[in-house]
């Protein structure tokens, strides 16, 4: 039936997303064939009789989950041991005058990759949407022609890449059908390709000379890219993965003890075109001083460059973001670790989860964040479409799960604040 069909299609989403980090760890040398055993298990369970039952298709959707947090800390290992911790590091959001390429996706190693063959190039490159943590990792930092990040989340590319007078390099899913001013500048990598676009391997050579061959940017569009941010921030700070907070959590943990300190939200997930997105943007202009804002994916867009400033006389920013959607990983080491500090459990903390979800890397993450029993998740823009309203249920009983009030953010925010 509808119900079954609707699990079914949860656990296929989120192997997806599993795959996806995957072959993202196994690109940087980190593998486990455990997980591709998994993987095929997984598989083979929905071509039985057993996926038509709710309760193994459950189970397995639970066990999709766990699997994946194993391969989010292989990422993260991946990414640490090649570029080093992250670091919290400021990012300009405005270019500077030269021949330019701009990577978006979630790809670190094409993007090391490309800045090794365009050093001493004259050539700046500049991150897109999910790549923008890369900044705060040392060994990409170092680059002194990875100038900054330009544009945001992914669904408005079409207007970023228009823009962006540069060659384009796509490295994950996250590109759409190009508009034709642009199409001829963009290339992409990896699984990841488009009708009528270049394909390109590691040898990048194509995509630096398409960007010498353009104007890049010039003092007017300089001026022209900095007055689309006129009365916003015009830099962001990145880097607060589990190293950098764990770094804090005495503070934070002093912070929440002396009453500095009432609540921590996470707000993260994928971004999409959808108006009821602006919930997140509601969100983040209504919580109170006293409050923490954890970020991570596409979905820190919304909010990233609102001022939230320090935490009363602490120190402590306000707003850290976390990375990418992998580095739902880092959230659940430092929730983990509060809980610890604490006594208690992920779900005593005075900590709310309110993520947007769009395709397969969130399913996955929320998936991980069930398989650890975390409860009281709020989604949104909606819950899955693919999901019947039995098939909610099965989920709101079993872990509290809930769809985001995106009609009244401030109503969302009391019930938050008093954990429920």
């Amino acid at each position: 039936g509808d119900t079954t069909a609707g699990l079914q299609e949860l656990v296929m989403y989120g192997l997806k997303g599993l795959a996806a980090y995957a072959a993202h760890a196994e690109a940087l040398g980190v593998r486990d064939d455990e997980v591709f055993a998994f993987l095929c298990r997984a598989l083979w369970f929905l071509s039985t009789d057993e996926a038509a039952d709710v309760g193994k298709l459950l189970g397995m959707a639970l066990e999709v989950g766990k699997c994946n947090a194993r391969v989010m800390e292989m990422l993260s290992e991946a990414h640490t041991g090649t570029f080093g911790a992250p670091e919290p590091s400021e990012v300009s959001l405005v270019p500077v005058p030269g021949k330019a390429i701009l990577v978006t996706g979630h790809d670190l190693h094409d993007l090391h990759v490309l800045l090794k063959q365009t050093e001493g190039s004259g050539i700046n490159v500049y991150t897109h949407g999910e790549m923008l943590p890369a900044h705060s990792y040392p060994e990409l930092k170092k680059f002194k022609h990875l100038k900054g990040n330009y544009g945001g989340a992914w669904y408005g590319q079409k207007m970023d890449f228009s823009y962006f007078p540069g060659a384009i390099l796509a490295t994950t899913n996250c590109v759409l059908e190009p508009m034709s001013m642009y199409r001829r500048n963009l290339f992409t990598t990896n699984a990841t390709g488009l009708p009528g676009v270049t394909h390109v391997d590691k040898d990048f050579t194509p995509v630096i000379e398409k960007a010498k061959s353009m104007a890049g940017f010039t003092e007017k569009s300089v001026d022209f890219a900095a007055s689309r941010r006129d009365g916003m921030k015009t830099s962001v700070t990145v880097g607060f993965g589990h190293h950098a907070v764990l770094g804090v959590a005495g503070a934070v943990v002093d912070a929440v003890k002396a009453g500095k300190l009432s609540h921590i939200f996470l707000v993260g997930g994928c971004d999409g075109h959808e108006p009821q997105r602006d919930y997140y943007a509601k969100l983040g202009t209504i919580l109170p001083k006293d409050t923490m804002l954890l970020t991570l994916g596409c979905g820190k867009f919304r909010i990233y460059d609102q001022d939230f400033g320090t935490l009363g006389d602490t120190g402590l920013p306000r707003l850290l973001d976390m990375g990418q959607c992998n580095d739902a990983h880092s959230a659940i080491v430092v929730a983990s670790a509060l809980a610890k500090a604490f006594d208690t459990d992920i779900n005593s903390l005075p900590l709310s989860l309110d993520i947007s979800w769009f395709e397969q890397k969130a399913v996955a993450v929320l998936l991980t964040l069930l398989s650890a029993g975390v409860k009281n998740i709020r989604l949104g823009p909606a819950l899955p479409g693919f999901l019947t309203a039995d098939a909610v249920q099965v989920l709101v009983d079993k872990f509290d799960l809930k769809p985001a009030d995106v009609s009244n953010p401030d109503l969302d925010l009391q019930k938050m604040m008093a954990n429920k």
